[in-house]
């Protein structure tokens, strides 16, 4: 069996109607993006850190590959992404409301959330086979976690302040 045959074979066995390496760049590239994303949160001891960020990004990776091969595999049906990224747009906000907590007159994950929310988009872009995008899109994000993180706090000296106790 040459090597031909046996990526035909695999082909066969992945039931990639696309080419493979397309499939498998699309999900690493996902995970990748959302890797870039959950090392500054990991690095900021976030509880939604590295290893949920990559798995948020392959989880909507996955579901937008799976529309794109089951319209191609299916006589019939309308290919619709706007309903895939619909319901991964809902699903992720109710997975980053989860992440927001209130206590003591403090809101505190909405970054987090924000965070899961954009992963979920770079996700769903690379599912879609949008390298440029979700290239510009990691970056932007990594820019506001670091740089403007940095800026905020070195720059205007703006840190997070207990509110003052305001009597009932």
């Amino acid at each position: 069996m040459d090597v031909g045959q046996l990526g035909e074979q695999l082909v066969q066995w992945l039931n990639f109607e696309s080419r493979p390496l397309d499939v498998i760049l699309r999900l690493s590239m996902a995970a990748l993006c959302g890797g870039i994303i959950g090392w500054d949160r990991e690095r900021e001891d976030k509880p939604a850190g590295l290893r949920t960020h990559m798995m948020v990004a392959l989880g909507a990776a996955a579901f937008m590959v799976l529309t794109v091969e089951v319209s191609r595999q299916t006589t019939g049906f309308a290919y619709d992404p706007v309903r895939t990224v619909a319901g991964i747009a809902g699903g992720l906000g109710f997975l980053g409301a989860g992440t927001i907590i209130q206590s003591r007159h403090r809101v505190e994950g909405v970054t987090t959330a924000a965070g899961i929310w954009v992963v979920g988009a770079l996700g769903t872009i690379c599912g879609a086979g949008l390298y440029g995008v979700a290239l510009l899109t990691t970056i932007l994000a990594f820019i506001i976690l670091t740089v403007v993180q940095f800026f905020k706090l070195r720059v205007l000296h703006l840190r997070a302040q207990p509110p003052a106790h305001k009597p009932d």
